[in-house]
């Protein structure tokens, strides 16, 4: 998958809000809103055509020149439209809010589930698969910000 661009010079900026069920997670500006749409990561800046996309469990950057804001997000849909974007997120964080013990035991009952469901058909095997997933797209944004 190639690489996106993150180079801004505009000074225009886009207004955007991730909101999950539980809360308002951020409401920000950026110059460039990149999110991992289920068919690729696709990057949004000012005046892009309005659309709408499904979000599958992944990274969300918020650009501002050579300034970037992490998030990690579960699944869900992206709106831009009138150089708004809306991200409506099953879950929601910022990079440095993360809590990496929480994140780290969420993976290992995740994988303990996934090695029940073989013998015991109660466990819901998708659902353990899409935990798994979300605490490694956790740690992983974890370590992006808490790295030297």
């Amino acid at each position: 998958m190639p690489e996106i661009s993150e180079k801004t010079s505009s000074g225009k900026l886009l207004k955007v809000e991730i909101v999950t069920p539980k809360h308002l997670v951020a409401s920000d500006e950026a110059q460039m809103v990149v999110a991992p749409g289920e068919m690729g990561s696709f990057g949004i800046m000012y005046n892009h055509i309005p659309f709408l996309s499904a979000l599958k469990t992944g990274e969300v950057r918020l650009v501002n020149g050579d300034q970037k804001k992490l998030f990690a997000m579960s699944q869900g849909f992206l709106e831009m439209s009138g150089n708004k974007v809306v991200i409506l997120a099953d879950g929601a964080e910022q990079a440095e809010e993360i809590d990496v013990a929480r994140a780290q035991a969420a993976k290992e009952r995740a994988i303990k589930r996934l090695g029940q469901a073989e013998t015991d058909a109660s466990i819901d095997d998708d659902r353990a698969k899409r935990a798994l997933l979300r605490a490694l797209n956790r740690l992983k944004i974890a370590e992006k910000v808490n790295s030297p």
